[in-house]
């Protein structure tokens, strides 16, 4: 790593006069400005004004009418943003332009109660604070189509074209048919230091699945956030639409945003999930940590399943979770524990799909397991074998962002695992979600009432 005034004399240095600046808001897109390097050398030092809106309007730049930290009663003013020197990259599909995350921050230079990554920040420092240090990374499937962003909203997002034909599951020979993109997402990723253990097509037409390498959980969620906006823009690059939506279409596969994660001691030195002389060579502090996810998730679940979409692919035998189960190497649970080695030892959570916004998916399943921890609570039942969706005594997740969105409202554990500022503010955008739903006509009631009702 190089050290800040490593990065700001680099940046003197370089021959161009642009620098890119992005902040992730509550949905995980990334909102930002090309800045001039002369104002970038300045703000870098202190901070720079960034209109909150960000914080006030939903993913179609919709503002919110029920907001309380920002609207139309505030004046969206600006809100100080500091540039994190850490996150220092190039584009290499954009003349190596030079890229940095920002955080809002507040006057006392902590960060603001609504800003994901400031959010995740605070869970780590809590981890830490417990003699942790958390590994993270994510997986991510999602598909691809041969289409432009004026051609899909021509079609009306419906007759779209998939990128290949057919289903070929981890297919050599559809990665072959568009290795210009196959291949360009590998190296392009890795020179923008977001580098993948492994790239493969999975089961559906135009789907590929990403595993992104695993690092300290801070740069893993930037990792992930960076790794589905870089995608979108290496795809635009080949005339194609790269889709994280959770389900496209209900007669395929959902995508999933897996994440991995595991509890190692500050030195990094020993992975803390691991026990050889226990049962499944799992520590009791895995088991509390999964004792936590599976007590915590019901009540934070909007964190884990965003979008009315998420729900669509939470169905059973759609390779995505309904029950709060947990088991060994199970597919078919929520949770799906990988003992073994002690450097590969793991948990992986399957509630996630591809749309979540990563720090707020990482924050979640962090804070949740830490819950677990320092309550030592204990897993109840035994890990499920079989058929996960047929058990259903141990709970079952909520059905759609309403529900899920209703109890998460209901439940003080939210504020007790983010705080009472941030659970009110991501509860308001749920709602606001679901009541946008609400309002539209679909093409299903159109096909199903238009004529015969």
């Amino acid at each position: 790593m190089n050290t800040p005034q490593e990065i700001i004399d680099e940046i003197k240095s370089l021959p161009t006069d642009k620098i890119k600046l992005a902040i992730c808001d509550i949905d995980g897109i990334l909102r930002g400005k090309i800045m001039h390097k002369d104002k970038f050398l300045k703000v870098v030092e202190s901070n720079f004004g960034f209109c909150d809106v960000v914080f006030g309007w939903d993913a179609g730049d919709e503002s919110y009418d029920n907001g309380k930290y920002t609207g139309w009663h505030s004046g969206y003013p600006d809100a100080p943003a500091v540039v994190d020197l850490n996150t220092y990259r190039k584009i290499p599909w954009q003349n190596e332009l030079p890229f940095f995350l920002a955080d809002f921050q507040d006057d006392d230079k902590n960060a603001i109660s609504v800003c994901p990554r400031g959010l995740l920040k605070k869970v780590i420092k809590k981890a830490e604070n417990m003699g942790f240090m958390p590994m993270f990374s994510q997986e991510f499937e999602w598909f691809n189509f041969k289409e432009t962003p004026q051609s899909l909203h021509e079609k009306q997002f419906s007759n779209i074209t998939p990128l290949t034909p057919g289903m070929f599951g981890y297919s050599l020979l559809r990665s072959g048919y568009e290795s210009s993109y196959f291949n360009d997402l590998f190296d392009l990723l890795l020179a923008f230091g977001v580098p993948l253990e492994g790239l493969h097509t999975e089961t559906g037409p135009g789907v590929y699945e990403a595993a992104i390498t695993y690092s300290d959980v801070l740069e893993a969620a930037d990792r992930a956030v960076l790794f589905k906006a870089a995608t979108k823009e290496i795809a635009y690059k080949h005339g194609i639409i790269a889709s994280f939506m959770a389900k496209w279409n209900h007669e395929l596969p959902g995508c999933s945003g897996h994440v991995h994660q595991s509890l190692w001691n500050k030195e990094k030195k020993q992975n803390l999930f691991f026990n050889a002389e226990n049962t499944h060579k799992m520590s009791k502090l895995m088991e509390q940590y999964i004792a936590g996810q599976l007590f915590c998730f019901p009540d934070i679940l909007p964190m884990l399943a965003p979008t009315i979409n998420s729900y669509k692919r939470l169905v059973e035998g759609a390779w995505a979770p309904t029950t709060v189960t947990w088991g060994i190497d199970n597919r078919t649970t929520a949770l799906r524990a990988l003992p073994g080695s002690s450097k590969a030892t793991r948990l992986e959570t399957r509630v996630c799909g591809s749309d979540v916004n990563p720090y707020l998916a990482m924050a979640a399943c962090l804070a949740a397991g830490l819950y677990g921890i320092e309550n030592e609570l204990e897993v109840i039942h035994p890990p499920t074998k079989g058929n996960g969706y047929r058990v259903q005594d141990q709970g079952i997740f909520a059905s759609d962002l309403r529900e899920a969105t209703e109890k998460m409202k209901n439940s003080d554990l939210a504020a007790k695992l983010f705080g009472l500022d941030f659970a009110d503010h991501f509860v308001r955008t749920r709602e606001w979600e679901y009541r946008q739903y609400t309002k539209e006509v679909n093409s299903w009631e159109l096909k199903r009432y238009f004529e015969i009702i």
